[in-house]
Formats: C-alpha cells, structure tokens, sequence
C-alpha cells in the first residue's frame, strides 16, 4: 500500500491518503480506525452507476465493522452539482438521523466528493467526511485538499466550503471502468499538476502515458499506484501550506498555481451548459489558452509551449472547442472565482515545471482573444 499524510500546517492537524488496488475491501476497517468506536452510522453518497459497480464490496466491508448504513444516490454530471442537490441530500442526512458522531463516505467521482463535502460541512454544522473517489481526476486532484461547493448558473464553484476529509481511500481497480473520456478528462488533470508542479513530476506523468498505450492492465499496477501518490503528494504539500487559497499569496506554492488551465476550462463548461466537455477536458482546452497567453507575454518559451502541447496530447483527444465564440468565453471570465479585488488574475507558466501568477490587467483584450482563439484551435 502507498500512503502519505496531509498535514495543515495552519490548524496542526493531518489526515491520511493510502492507495492500492483492492482497497475497498478493507474501506470499513480503514474507516473504523479512523473514526473510532463512537461513529454508529455511515451514510454512502454516491449515483446509481457507481454504487452499481463498487456498491455492494463498500458495503459489505462497511457493515462487517459494525457500522449501519444509508445510502442517498445523486445525479451523474457536473449539472447536478447544484444547491438543488444539496438541498436534497441535507433533508436525506436529516430524515436518516445522522448525529454529530457519525460520518458521511463519498463514494463516486469529483461531483459526487464536492456535493457530499458540502453536505457535510454543512449538516450540524460539519461532521466527518470519508472520500472514496472512483475517478482518475478525483484521486488525484478533487478528493484532495477540503474544497468542497456546487454550482451556480453564472460558474463554476461559487458556493462552497472548505472542510477536509478524515481519509482519503483510493483503490486503482476503480479505474479499469472507467469510459475512454472520462480516463482523457482524468490524465488532463495530472498533466495539469505536473505542469506546474515540476520537470519530474511532468516527466513522470508524459513517461507514463507513452508506455500506457490504451493497456488498461497498466493501469492497475505499482507504476500506477506510485503515479498516483507522487501527484497526491504534490497536492498535499500545496495544501499544507496554503489551505484556503490565501488570496494575497502570488508565489509558486500558492494554492492558486492549482488553478491553472481551470479560468478559461470553467468559461468553456459554463458557455457549453456543462454538456459538451467533462471538466477535465475543458481544463484541457484551458491548459492550452492559458499556454499561448503565457508564450505571447514573453514568459514561455515556444518548446515548452510545445512540451505542455504534447503532454494534452497524450490525455487522449478532446473534443472540439474551436466553434465557441471567444466573446461568451471572456463574458464567463468575468464571472470566475478567482477575482480578487476586482481583478482576475490568471495561473500561467515560466516554465514546465514553474507556474507564476499574472494580474489579468497585464493581459490586453486583444491578446486574451488571440490566446483563446489559437487555444481552442490547437489540436
């Protein structure tokens, strides 16, 4: 099993990551250990397709460690990530009689670990929260960290909590499952994470995927469990330091380094109704803007943009973004998250390896619209 902890700095707490194919059947003893003997009820949030396939080891192996379960279903899709949802789900725990003791298991990808987050940070005002995450994107990067919210019509995430889970499980076998394109959406992530992490972490990352090849038996392997823990490690040593996303922090281990590719990947989804890409495909799409915005204001050199072009390659083909209008794009620009101050400002690359942050005012309407319109278009 590989295994690391995260450790908050700022609060002086921590919590456990392990990784290893077969995980979910020590999922109700791995939990136990971590709760202790007063947690009497788990209630599983999932979606029908998941709980499907992963369901009834999860629950099994809960059960046999004296724990009594619910289990609340929500819709497959980041349009179902919404204060609907939410609603929905707080009136389950509710009706269910979850106390203050017992403890929330997201089991599902990233919508389902952000809306059971949420849930759970809200619902007597926080109780414990196990991820499960099934995907590629959430093991390595969405199950990580304490970021938790839903959507609103004008983006991506505008409501939401921080409130960091008690364990993160990660079993690989989950992964042979999964459709081509949630795979591309996933690897799109951990290109994302090597591009501004570092030279080793996106070498390791491309090296992978070349040997990967479509053998998906590759994908439940020591080569992969090892992957997966040096991304999460990454993510963790962000995390550490900057929890909540400090908003004065500029450096290159800000949390918002984290964000790069997301501006223009969050403007794509939101113009789309979240219909046409999963998320990691627009942050994609996202990587590749924020990379011409990067080489037009002279901070990236021409071969790395040519590096973290290839790097997109490898996730598998995304599908087409070149008939959006880039007038809708910075119209949901305006609307993202991350402005401070009534600025945007924006996560671009040095370097592979080396993210800055850029006060979107350095970026004139012009080059943003010829960075979005080469952006989308590159294939």
């Amino acid at each position: 099993m590989q295994q690391l902890q995260v450790r908050l700095k700022a609060r002086d707490d921590r919590y456990e990551i392990k990784i290893a194919r077969g995980l979910l059947e020590d999922a109700g003893s791995e939990i136990r250990k971590t709760l202790g003997n007063q947690t009497r009820q788990i209630a599983v949030i999932s979606n029908e397709k998941v709980f499907g396939l992963f369901g009834a080891r999860t629950v099994s192996s809960l059960r046999a460690n004296d724990f009594t379960i619910t289990q609340c279903f929500v819709g497959d899709g980041e349009r179902f990530k919404s204060l609907s949802t939410v609603h929905k789900t707080l009136l389950f725990l509710s009706e269910s009689g979850v106390q203050r003791t017992d403890a929330v298991v997201a089991l599902g990808g990233g919508v389902v670990g952000d809306l059971a987050g949420f849930a759970a940070a809200t619902y007597l005002r926080g109780i414990s929260f196990i991820q499960i995450p099934t995907t590629l994107i959430a093991q390595v990067d969405a199950a990580i960290g304490g970021k938790t919210g839903v959507n609103l019509p004008h983006g991506k995430n505008l409501v939401g909590a921080f409130h960091q889970p008690r364990l993160v499980l990660i079993d690989t076998e989950t992964l042979t499952t999964l459709p081509a394109r949630e795979l591309t959406s996933g690897w799109c992530e951990v290109i994302k994470q090597g591009a501004v992490g570092s030279r080793t972490l996106f070498n390791q990352t491309t090296n992978f995927l070349e040997t990967l090849a479509g053998k998906r038996d590759t994908l439940v392997s020591t080569e992969m469990e090892e992957l997966i823990r040096s991304h999460c490690a990454f993510k963790a040593s962000i995390v550490s330091g900057d929890e909540r996303e400090a908003p004065d922090r500029n450096d290159h281990r800000s949390r918002r380094i984290l964000n790069f590719g997301h501006t223009t990947g969050h403007a794509v989804e939101a113009a789309t109704s979240y219909r046409r890409f999963r998320h990691g495909e627009a942050v994609g799409h996202g990587m590749l803007v924020a990379g011409e915005i990067s080489k037009n204001l002279g901070l990236l050199a021409a071969s790395e943009l040519e590096l973290l072009r290839h790097g997109v390659r490898l996730c598998g083909p995304l599908p087409s973004a070149s008939d959006l209008d880039d007038g809708a794009i910075i119209s949901f620009l305006g609307r993202d998250k991350k402005i401070v101050a009534g600025r945007l400002n924006w996560v671009l690359l040095e370097r592979i390896g080396r993210a800055c942050i850029v006060d979107g005012r350095e970026i004139t309407p012009r080059l943003l619209r010829e960075s979005i319109r080469a952006g989308l278009k590159t294939k």
